[in-house]
């Protein structure tokens, strides 16, 4: 039996214990047409259909799913689905209902609510909810502000989380939670520019052009700020149409950098 022969049984199976009403197999089947994968065309409504048969007899894997389908176009409906499946402790779903709620999409704007659900997604190992947190935690937003709490959870995300590297960087740079350590906060910051951070970038532009804990070097500080100013010009340009991550990481380095 050739390959193509082998998918086409596989969806047919999948098929058939999904209209028996069996929660997995809608969840696969739902993320096949999702992605179009295994022998099937890509279709965004059968997607939806199958995601919400699962969702609805309280699988949580479907439930994110649809959330995160409903995402791009009815806020309130993702939140709806998010929560439901951060409810049963799913971390991922935990994450986007943090976000949801620190933003104010599709929900009241709520920091304390939103750390809370990044307090869970982060015991759950999500390193990008283990990042928010530390920020969150730096500036005692919607959680009391606790510097070395908040180098706690940076230092556990950026093993994963690039934007993690840089702040955690930032903040041993000046001390604040750990013990200030030029060598180690430059080791951080040059990991995150190397992964095409911005805002490691611009302070690594920064550094070498005014020698500050690395020697001078107009070279590298040109080189540093031409990656930077040509990655803030992809996240404009996607932010621009219509890009909710983009909007979302240019608003991150305003907070952070005094950026637009």
């Amino acid at each position: 039996m050739d390959r193509m022969m082998l998918k086409a049984h596989y969806i047919e199976e999948l098929r058939r214990s999904a209209e028996q009403g069996d929660a997995r197999a809608q969840l696969f089947l739902g993320a096949a047409y999702e992605d179009g994968d295994s022998g099937v065309e890509r279709d965004c409504a059968k997607a939806m259909k199958w995601y919400a048969r699962a969702a609805e007899q309280g699988n949580r894997e479907a439930q994110f799913n649809l959330g995160e389908m409903y995402a791009a176009r009815d806020d309130a409906e993702a939140v709806k689905w998010y929560r439901k499946a951060a409810e049963q402790g799913f971390g991922y779903a935990q994450c986007q209902l943090a976000m949801m709620t620190a933003r104010g999409y599709g929900v009241a704007r709520d920091d304390a609510e939103a750390a809370k659900w990044y307090r869970k997604a982060a015991e759950c190992g999500i390193p990008e909810a283990r990042f928010n947190l530390g920020l969150m935690t730096a500036r005692g937003q919607g959680v009391a502000q606790d510097d070395a709490e908040a180098v706690k959870w940076l230092r556990e995300a950026a093993a994963h989380w690039t934007a993690a590297q840089y702040h955690l960087g930032a903040m041993i740079a000046e001390g604040r939670g750990v013990a200030q350590d030029d060598a180690e906060a430059m080791q951080w910051i040059r990991k995150a520019a190397e992964r095409g951070d911005p805002d490691a970038q611009y302070e690594l532009a920064e550094r070498y052009a005014k020698g500050r804990g690395v020697a001078r070097d107009d070279a590298e500080a040109a080189k540093y700020l031409r990656q930077a100013t040509e990655a803030v010009k992809h996240l404009r340009r996607a932010a621009e149409s219509g890009n909710r991550c983009a909007r979302n990481a240019l608003e991150a380095m305003g907070k952070a950098r005094g950026l637009g």
